[in-house]
């Protein structure tokens, strides 16, 4: 945790300066592209819109000493008075001439901390998977993220699919994991509710895809697979959360780009359900 505290401190040294994500990523001891997925997960929202806001509440504070707008607008990034009471009225719900009025409601975005939690009462099924290459096989969707609850747009999906194609797909299957597959993919960079992401119906497979399916090449690479049983679908949806917070922490590896795979069997009455989530991961380099 103390490099990503270091990140976030970096940020704070000048909040008017050009920040790259790249630069914070080497504070935190770690890939981008865990980074950028790790905060979203930890912190609830995108590291850019982190900044964007933390900058926001700076020149809040500015706005509210008198600095005229146009003057707090460039030396904020904004091209121009326009850009910046645009953000600061979607941010605030006011524009900055009502920000000054007495009794006015704002809001702001405090510095973030990472700390350690220390329960130790989640025992976390895995294992570690070096995994040779295979193909994705199936049929696939834009769809919003849902983080809790049903996703109505992957239900309605999966209700329009052709039983017959559904079959066809799995003769297909020759690879773990094994049987029909839910897999996320090409996901936007938030991960908040509402962001899109690649939805697939699909199997693992060494065969070459028939025509009328989509594809996906996934290298060969190491994976963690977490397992699960409880209420459906809750359950398997906290597992990211768990391997955000708990694992991903407590272990020497990272986040690899690649897809998730989730792998799900639903009792009778669809209230009760087990699974296995696969991530892809890559080792940490330890400094």
């Amino acid at each position: 945790m103390q490099g990503w505290n270091r990140a976030i401190e970096l940020i704070e040294q000048d909040l008017t300066a050009e920040i790259e994500v790249a630069d914070l990523a080497r504070a935190a001891l770690t890939s981008e592209y865990h980074f950028r997925r790790m905060f979203s997960s930890l912190a609830g929202l995108p590291i850019s819109e982190y900044i964007r806001r933390r900058r926001l509440t700076a020149a809040t504070a500015e706005i509210l000493e008198g600095r005229a707008v146009l003057d707090v607008a460039f030396r904020y990034g904004y091209g121009s008075a326009e850009a910046f009471t645009r953000a600061f009225k979607a941010m605030h719900g006011l524009n900055p001439s009502q920000a000054r009025l007495p009794g006015a409601v704002l809001h702001s975005q405090p510095q973030l901390r990472f700390h350690v939690r220390v329960e130790g009462n989640t025992d976390m099924k895995h294992r570690i998977e070096d995994k040779p290459a295979f193909r994705l096989i199936g049929l696939k969707a834009r769809v919003p993220l849902v983080h809790e609850g049903p996703n109505h747009a992957i239900i309605e999906f999966q209700r329009g699919l052709d039983p017959a194609v559904t079959a066809r797909m799995l003769e297909l299957a020759d690879a773990d994991p094994a049987g029909p597959l839910s897999v996320t993919d090409n996901m936007e960079e938030q991960r908040t509710e509402g962001s899109e992401l690649d939805y697939w119906h699909a199997v693992a497979s060494t065969k070459p895809a028939p025509p009328g399916f989509d594809s996906l090449e996934v290298p060969a690479g190491l994976w963690v697979v977490f397992e699960t049983e409880g209420k459906f679908p809750e359950v398997l949806q906290g597992m990211w959360a768990d391997a955000a917070t708990e694992w991903f922490p407590a272990n020497p590896y990272r986040w690899a780009p690649g897809p998730e795979m989730l792998s799900v069997q639903v009792e009778p009455g669809r209230t009760h359900g087990r699974g296995q989530l696969w991530i892809p991961i890559e080792r940490e380099d330890l400094p």
